[in-house]
């Protein structure tokens, strides 16, 4: 199948897990695509249409070099993915401004960096996509969790606002919503079988999700399927909204 033949995209933390998921499949559905992660992992891909860059999202630079790395090597851009994405527990009566403000830096502050580097492409395209990662922890919480939720409830209110600005230009803006999926960043808790069976059983689909499972609502976000959808925050959760 070939829903993006010719689109140019960009995906974040596609170094593993849902990143790395969905820039394959965006590939195999005729995308270029530049994959963009931390310096140290693992950007190696056989597909000759995924390139790769190294940079921290957290770098002033960031936004401009990997937009322009795009630009230099594709010629335009269609699609752009903010997938990548930190961890970060700790009680907030505990947590310093440091701590804070490196979750922020990641999981919100480059989500908008980067969409407005990319926003004159995107409306130059006729296909203009951004898609952000959020977490179903943008509508509940946990023990822990202030700065991860405050950055994905961040993400999500980001989106409905670009997703109202951007329409008039024929761009979408979604967010999809993560539940419990076995990725990089979960697979610490996840390997360990009594953790993944709670986990699991809280999924009325009564198992954890897997990175493509993600990776598909991100194809048809980015597709001409989606095309009328935009401003939505999409649980890919299997259910496990329904119980909290």
């Amino acid at each position: 199948m070939t829903r993006l033949t010719d689109r140019v995209a960009i995906v974040t933390g596609g170094a593993s897990g849902i990143g790395r998921a969905s820039a394959t499949l965006f590939a195999g559905e005729g995308a270029k695509v530049l994959v963009v992660d931390r310096p140290g992992a693992d950007l190696t891909f056989e597909d000759a249409a995924i390139q790769t860059l190294a940079v921290d999202l957290a770098d002033a630079a960031a936004p401009g070099a990997i937009v322009a790395r795009a630009i230099e090597r594709f010629g335009k851009l269609d699609v752009l993915f903010n997938n990548a994405g930190v961890g970060g527990g700790g009680l907030a009566a505990d947590m310093t401004d440091e701590a804070w403000d490196a979750v922020q830096a990641v999981n919100l502050r480059a989500v908008f960096r980067l969409s407005r580097e990319a926003i004159p492409y995107l409306i130059a395209s006729p296909y203009g996509r951004i898609i952000n990662t959020a977490s179903v922890m943008a509508q509940g919480t946990d023990w822990g969790l202030a700065a991860y939720c405050a950055s994905k409830a961040g993400v999500v209110g980001l989106t409905r606002s670009l997703a109202l600005e951007l329409g008039r230009h024929g761009v979408t803006a979604n967010a999809i919503m993560p539940g419990a999926i076995f990725t990089g960043m979960t697979q610490a808790n996840f390997s360990n079988p009594a953790i993944a069976e709670v986990w699991a059983k809280k999924s009325v689909l009564k198992r954890l999700g897997q990175p493509i499972d993600v990776a598909r609502v991100a194809l048809f976000l980015a597709s001409e399927d989606g095309g009328f959808v935009t401003g939505q925050a999409i649980a890919a959760d299997g259910g496990l909204t329904l119980r909290i």
